[in-house]
């Protein structure tokens, strides 16, 4: 069965950790440069003083932006999420918002840097936002990519 946006949207939203961490994926673009994912604060996903609990700020930011980038690049590269980092800035409540972009230029950009194997490392960044669109939060993603070692008969051991 193929991955389609709809499909993977879905099922990260029904995957255990978000399903009960109030995480949804609401959207994948079909061309796989644009995700929103929202966070229902609520019992379950609040602090202490009953706000938006960090650690759910950044499941809900976690894979978003190395997967758009994977899909744009195909089996030929290898893809990873490799740090994060958050500023949070008010309370959050209610339903939260991320939305992650990552257009065909920047895509092509990343390809040609990895070309031959070589390490790139390139920073992504979004805000989590609540329903009146005040950011909760500012997101900062790390993501690798290599494109991948072809095996040929010369390079076998």
């Amino acid at each position: 069965m193929r991955v389609t946006p709809r499909r993977l949207a879905l099922g990260m939203s029904l995957w255990f950790p978000n399903l009960f961490s109030g995480i949804r994926v609401r959207e994948f673009s079909e061309d796989w440069t644009h995700a929103r994912v929202e966070l229902h604060v609520n019992v379950l996903t609040r602090n202490y003083v009953g706000t938006a609990f960090g650690g759910s700020l950044s499941a809900m930011t976690d894979p978003y932006f190395f997967m758009l980038v994977m899909h744009q690049l195909g089996r030929d590269y290898v893809v990873w999420d490799t740090r994060g980092e958050i500023e949070f800035l008010t309370p959050g409540r209610g339903v939260l918002t991320a939305e992650f972009a990552v257009s065909r230029e920047k895509a092509e950009e990343l390809r040609e840097r990895a070309r031959g194997g070589v390490k790139v490392l390139e920073w992504f960044e979004t805000e989590i936002t609540d329903r009146s669109g005040t950011v909760v939060a500012r997101v900062r993603r790390e993501v690798y990519v290599r494109e991948k070692r072809r095996v040929t008969a010369s390079t076998r051991p």
